[in-house]
């Protein structure tokens, strides 16, 4: 088997980046790696610096490069900066943590930086066995990418703009798009469908239910979906995260005969599975714009609208071109395209199961747009919602 490295998460760069900047305002030397406590887990990191230099008396800047792992992750190689600065004798912590360019924002906490309590923790406790007692200072910390690599993922539905989130609970960064990863979800199919199956976790279905409620699962690809089937009342035990490992996740639920699987996600990610892209990584595939522009023409939208939906710059865009269409014109073509999208989903994943493990299996979905606010659920997922929340 293929050695599956794992790499480590954004607040441990972040990190690194400041214990190199610090290190040039105290002795003005470059460190060519530094060595970080992680805290959880509880190991030391050698982390490469690529640049550090002064910008100014009493402020210097740092740099270093994500490094993910053997994972396909989009802040791969993207530069992170740390500027570190004397602080004001008057601030209240010895390490004063702000969040620069590229840092995104929390919009329902006043636009403080997207910067979480381990990034918090791990920068402070690394920093501060640095300083003297009286010593104060500010790290500001800068993804320069961050803001264009922000419109690639689905953190606008979490209430965070204009950048990336310094998120995470511990230092290490799983591959979760390793073969490695795609068994230990599979893994949890098989087990899921077996505590089901064995426990009967209850749900609302009727004695006249045409689907078997009681032992069908819900496939979430992200945290998003996670948290919103949670908050919807569906039941943990019912919850599988896949990632982008749909198509191969689908057939294992298949061969573990799960009768009826509820699709719970992103519309940006699903809407490619009705193209028959069942590996959703960006990395591999796109295609969700010609796919929306297909069903688009398929419910009968005329040809400048199609040539505006396939010009939009992403597929959030084009939600919000047809919503404002809506709007002005009084029509539900948002309704009719992704009800088409809904339908193709449920029977491109049927027969994918259909065709590599011959079973039948009763697909529904769920689309929802990056404010978790949802588009549409197909017919087969309306029956499966309305009795597993």
């Amino acid at each position: 088997m293929t050695n599956i490295q794992s790499g480590y998460t954004l607040p441990v760069f972040a990190t690194a980046a400041a214990i190199a900047a610090f290190h040039w305002l105290r002795q003005q030397k470059p460190l060519n790696t530094v060595s970080v406590n992680l805290i959880e887990p509880p190991e030391i990191a050698e982390i490469p610096i690529e640049q550090v230099g002064g910008i100014r008396e009493g402020m210097a800047l740092a740099i270093t490069r994500s490094h993910p792992g053997d994972n396909l992750d989009l802040t791969r190689n993207t530069p992170i900066w740390a500027v570190v600065e004397w602080g004001n004798p008057a601030q209240e912590e010895q390490v004063k943590i702000m969040g620069g360019e590229g840092i995104g924002k929390q919009l329902h906490r006043e636009g403080k930086a997207a910067i979480y309590s381990y990034a918090h923790k791990l920068i402070r406790e690394n920093l501060t066995p640095l300083l003297q007692p009286t010593e104060k200072i500010q790290a500001t910390i800068i993804l320069p990418e961050g803001r264009k690599l922000a419109q690639l993922t689905s953190n606008a539905a979490f209430g965070i703009v204009e950048g990336l989130s310094l998120l995470g609970t511990t230092g290490i960064s799983q591959p979760l798009s390793s073969p490695e990863q795609l068994e230990v979800y599979r893994k949890e199919i098989q087990d899921k469908a077996s505590k089901l199956l064995e426990n009967q976790i209850p749900s609302f279905s009727s004695p006249h239910s045409p689907l078997p409620i009681s032992q069908s699962l819900v496939f979430c690809i992200g945290e998003n979906g996670l948290d919103l089937a949670q908050k919807m009342g569906i039941s943990p035990e019912r919850l599988v995260k896949t990632a982008n490992w749909l198509g191969p996740l689908l057939v294992e639920a298949g061969l573990q005969k799960v009768p009826a699987i509820l699709l719970f996600g992103y519309h940006g990610k699903l809407i490619k599975l009705a193209g028959g892209i069942f590996h959703t990584h960006h990395h591999l595939a796109d295609g969700r714009l010609e796919i929306l522009t297909a069903h688009c023409a398929k419910v009968g939208l005329p040809t400048p609208i199609l040539q505006n939906v396939l010009a939009s710059p992403t597929a959030d865009a084009a939600l919000k071109y047809l919503r404002q269409l809506d709007d002005r014109e009084g029509s539900n073509w948002v309704e009719r395209v992704y009800g088409a999208i809904a339908a193709r989903i449920d029977k491109r994943c049927q027969d994918y199961i259909r065709k590599h493990c011959e079973q039948d299996v009763q697909v529904g979905s769920l689309l929802f747009d990056r404010n978790r606010k949802i588009i549409v659920t197909s017919p087969t997922g309306v029956t499966l919602l309305s009795q597993l929340c």
